[in-house]
């Protein structure tokens, strides 16, 4: 047997009307909505009319009024739509929504029951028949009621009775921030008694379109004006947007200072000149999450809340839209305007970068004018590529603050690419202009790079030097003796990478259960020597004096030198390291109090 599924209506409605919604505060938009939507129907009807909504908020706890001159409701549409969840006269026979119309989804009422416990809706239809009074109850309860005389012009009169402690949801003050809120950009003339003037609170015009007569620098003037008292800042930038296909015009206006990446992206949108919200999401590409966007569509979907976008092609397609153009302007900012193009870069550089990723004019502007740490100051890589050419850098920024005065002292340009995206950028370097334009460097080749110790320096330090051996080998390091510049620099601390990962993975096999141990064996080889060299600066005094003193001072010296070039390299400290550091210290510090004594 074939069933109909059974609906409990007292619980549909406060799922609905308390669930669906974040806050009671949507109830004015969508009674806005309908009105408007309503006036947009008559019209349709070839109507000759002037469309007009008046809000009155209630008095005293009386009733919230809603008053619009739209196509009104017949008795059967009454039975038909208010009083049948989901459906809607804003779609056509094939479900798709009705141009012109804000609402699609036959809920909105329902959102009154946050607020109210009785709705009263008194109807006159543009169609002809009699005037009806449609009242509904919390509960779920409804009655249908013809009136043979009618009282109210072609229309609709709504009327919300306050639920128990909600009365302040009705009220002037609130009713007309929010219908402020709601419909200021709403094209039908909407008017809240007891607003200012003639109380209307929508205006014709959008805020981003120019008025007539308005020259560009009194339109940019204005937005940013609009900026500060709708956004709350003064922006770096404002810039049109404009995608035909959806419907869509707006402002993007971009952030004067730099903010976290991990800040979500609110934008306020409007539906056919309705707001959304003003925190709606997935406008933008991420990368774009310093630009804070204000725009108008008629062709995205909200949700049924309408307080969020619908994830769809169009959608897709509007914020690849948005990105070109906002690419755009930045390459048109970088060839008009070099300085403010570099302090845009400045404030915003994890934005620009990832764009830079994929697009190549991004990458030039970037090279030109995004400042990088580097062994000749913070400088742009164009800066740096004039006078070196191949940009030698390091992925780590401990690895490079660890190589910089040495790469430095022998005259070989560093750049610190260990911040997000440096890496990648410098891969895309060698995609686009080949592999002689950047080239990872290694610690091993810094270390070949340096000059061979004087013969007598060398034999005098050897002994010391094998002493050090058996002293370094609990530390998986070997020492090398070098001569290079700084002078004050005693030793430098060199990891492989390479035989740093195996040592890494050698060590998880043995503490993995047999399973793990076995995989991990067979992505792995087998690491083979020493993973770290210290290398011994043969012209430091310290390190010479090395060679003149008693094997157990110099094995302690030795140690003690391991200990600070590995707190240099910011590297962390194992167990034995640590170890290593108090006992060395101690150590010392116990021969110096007797040398004393």
């Amino acid at each position: 047997m074939t069933h109909t599924f059974g609906v409990d209506l007292r619980g549909v409605i406060d799922l609905l009307s308390h669930h669906l919604y974040r806050s009671p505060r949507v109830y004015l938009r969508e009674l806005l909505q309908n009105s408007v939507d309503a006036t947009t129907a008559r019209a349709e009807l070839g109507h000759a009319f002037t469309p007009s909504v008046h809000v009155e908020p209630a008095v005293d706890g009386g009733v919230l009024r809603i008053t619009d001159n739209g196509i009104g409701l017949t008795a059967e549409e009454v039975h038909s739509l208010l009083a049948t969840l989901g459906r809607t006269s804003k779609r056509d026979e094939l479900g798709f929504v009705r141009t012109g119309l804000l609402g699609q989804f036959g809920v909105g009422l329902l959102s009154c029951f946050m607020v109210a416990r009785r709705i009263r809706v008194v109807s006159r239809s543009a169609r002809g028949g009699e005037q009806v009074v449609w009242t509904a109850e919390a509960s779920g309860d409804y009655r249908v009621e013809t009136v043979a005389e009618p009282t109210i012009g072609i229309g609709t009169v709504l009327e919300l009775e306050p639920a128990p402690d909600a009365a302040h949801w009705l009220d002037g003050h609130l009713v007309r921030a929010l219908a402020r809120e709601f419909g200021e950009l709403l094209p039908v003339p909407v008017t809240v008694a007891g607003a200012p003037g003639d109380g209307r609170i929508s205006r014709p015009e959008l805020p981003w379109v120019p008025m007539p007569g308005e020259t560009a620098t009194e339109h940019r003037e204005r937005l940013l004006d609009y900026c500060g008292q709708t956004l709350g800042f003064t922006p770096f930038d404002v810039l049109p947007l404009d995608v035909p296909a959806a419907g869509l015009t707006g402002a993007a206006f971009v952030l004067p200072a730099g903010t976290h990446p991990g800040v979500r992206q609110a934008h306020r949108v409007y539906l056919r000149r309705m707001l959304v919200g003003d925190g709606v999401e997935g406008l933008l590409p991420e990368w774009a999450y310093f630009v804070r966007c204000v725009v108008n569509t008629t062709a995205l979907r909200p949700t049924a809340s309408r307080e969020a976008l619908y994830e769809d092609e169009t959608l897709l397609a509007v914020r690849e839209a948005l990105g070109r153009q906002l690419r755009d302007w930045v390459i048109r900012l970088g060839a008009t305007e070099p300085a403010r193009a570099g302090a845009l870069l400045s404030a915003h550089q994890l934005g620009i970068k990832a764009m830079a990723l994929t697009d190549d004019d991004l990458l030039r502007l970037v090279e030109r004018w995004l400042p990088f740490e580097t062994t000749e100051g913070v400088v742009s890589l164009r800066q740096f590529r004039r006078k070196y050419g191949t940009v030698l850098f390091t992925p780590d920024v401990d690895e490079f603050r660890q190589l910089a005065a040495v790469a430095e002292a022998q005259g070989l340009g560093l750049v610190n690419a260990g911040y997000a995206y440096d890496t990648d950028l410098m891969r895309r370097l060698v995609q686009t202009e080949g592999s002689a334009a950047a080239r990872r460097v290694l610690p091993s080749e810094l270390l070949a790079s340096l000059g061979a110790p004087d013969p007598e320096v060398e034999q005098e330090l050897l002994a010391a030097v094998e002493r050090a051996d058996a002293v370094l080998a609990r530390h998986d390091c070997e020492p090398v003796l070098c001569d290079f510049d700084p002078i004050s620099l005693p030793a430098l601390l060199i990891t492989d990478p390479e035989l740093s990962r195996e040592a890494d993975t050698e060590q998880l096999r043995a503490e993995a259960d047999p399973l793990w141990a076995d995989l991990l064996g067979q992505l792995s080889g087998t690491a083979s020597g020493a993973t770290h060299r210290l290398v011994l600066n043969c012209r430091n005094p310290l390190v010479r004096r090395i060679g003149t003193v008693g094997p157990d001072l110099a094995r302690l010296a030795i140690e003690s030198l391991y200990v600070h070039a590995l707190l240099q390299s910011r590297r962390p400290l194992r167990p034995k390291d640590t170890a290593a550091l108090n006992r060395s210290f101690l150590d010392l510090l116990d021969r110096a109090v007797h040398s004393d004594n």
